[in-house]
């Protein structure tokens, strides 16, 4: 069976001020050309279809406009799940009509998980629909005093479906939530997340506070596959068998080096599975630019580059600026963002010049401290008017 394995759309989120529907649509556009072209048996889509619970409406019109053409046009079935941005509630909506167009969503964390069994070329794939839900709230339903954290409840999910499993079958979970391939016995710090070679990226939305938002991607051995949706990066979970497909566009800084695309994942007769990368060319790149402002603004740097692109520039400018977003923006339009590079050696203390100061000129007090801020000495000519400013205040007396 061949699946096309997508999720964390984010349809109708804003990126500092720029709203990406335009860009979602042009990704998603080239999502139905692949589809055209790889035919897969089904669409998984593992959660944050939409960025927020209440989606504007230019958001719902793409998300029909999408579904309409993969189910109708393209006869393919769509096997969704909420995630952590999306509304359960609305996603669960007409659920039990749409279902006999092709579109399978689970929305709602239900005891009894979601199974869609479909056939293709090498047999029959159960596909077990497990959405976004909140530790409280699996605790609740499955009534276990031993749920605490995320881990625990997905070890407690996983206990149930497991006894359903059949062996001799081929099992897809889709799931949304962050997963590692790391070892704890209680909550996990910062240095065991970064051991674990896990990508992360600024735009997810925490899940909970102190590493309790952790699962252990062992709980999902049983399985041929894991499609996980919520880290924005595409990647895998200590192999292929379990993998993020990653966000559909950049939706931060953080990624710039990210190849955006959808996951095709087959499943042979036997469980094997092989991973193909299909990456797109989004509408607008995102990417930082550094160095002075004249240069940056200049055709012979910006030349040959997409100005378009959303852009977060980085001045190496000493002196003073004044309005640089304008000028920056004059050329790139979709400009985001920029700050000034501080350039400090982590060596040297700010305050590095209150040491021995008593035997210390005001010209090498200053130096010390411009050293501290820029991370360069004072050249021949700033001397020289440091010198002139210097005598000035011992005439002046001040």
């Amino acid at each position: 069976m061949k699946i096309l394995h997508t999720g964390d759309w984010h349809i109708g989120k804003i990126v500092n001020e720029f709203s990406m529907i335009d860009d979602q649509a042009h990704a998603l556009d080239q999502m139905i050309e692949i589809i055209r072209e790889e035919k897969p048996d089904a669409i998984v889509i593992a959660g944050d279809i939409y960025d927020r619970s209440i989606p504007p409406i230019e958001a719902i019109e793409l998300l029909d406009r999408v579904f309409t053409t993969i189910l109708l046009e393209l006869s393919t079935p769509i096997l969704a799940i909420a995630g952590n941005h999306d509304s359960a509630e609305r996603l669960s909506f007409a659920g039990k009509v749409l279902t006999q167009k092709g579109l399978h969503i689970a929305g709602i964390f239900d005891k009894d998980i979601k199974k869609i069994t479909l056939e293709g070329k090498s047999g029959k794939v159960n596909f077990y629909l497990l959405p976004y839900a909140d530790p409280k709230d699996i605790k609740h339903v499955l009534d276990s005093k031993e749920i605490s954290n995320h881990d625990d409840a997905m070890e407690k999910v996983i206990e149930g479906l497991k006894r359903g499993l059949a062996e001799d079958s081929i099992n897809v979970l889709v799931a949304h939530g962050y997963v590692a391939n790391i070892k704890f016995e209680s909550n996990v710090s910062i240095e065991d997340i970064e051991k674990s070679g896990i990508v992360t990226s600024d735009s997810e939305r925490p899940l909970s506070i102190g590493g309790t938002d952790i699962i252990r991607v062992e709980h999902f051995d049983s399985f041929n596959y894991t499609a996980l949706g919520h880290l924005h990066g595409p990647q895998k979970i200590g192999s292929d068998k379990v993998r993020y497909s990653g966000s559909l566009l950049k939706y931060s800084f953080s990624e710039t080096s990210h190849k955006k695309g959808f996951t095709i994942v087959s499943i042979g007769e036997k469980g094997d599975v092989t991973i193909e990368l299909k990456e797109i060319k989004p509408r607008r790149d995102m990417r930082v630019i550094r160095g002075p402002l004249n240069e940056l603004i200049s055709i012979e740097v910006y030349g040959g580059t997409n100005v378009e692109d959303y852009i977060y520039a980085i001045l190496t400018d000493e002196n003073e600026l004044i309005d640089p977003i304008s000028k920056l923006r004059a050329v790139y339009p979709n400009i985001m963002g920029l700050s000034r590079e501080s350039i400090v050696n982590k060596e040297v203390s700010r305050t590095s010049a209150s040491k021995g100061y008593q035997n210390k000129s005001k010209l090498d007090i200053f130096d010390e401290f411009y050293y501290s801020i820029s991370g360069k000495r004072l050249d021949e000519k700033r001397v020289e008017v440091l010198k002139d400013v210097i005598a000035n205040v011992e005439r002046e007396g001040i």
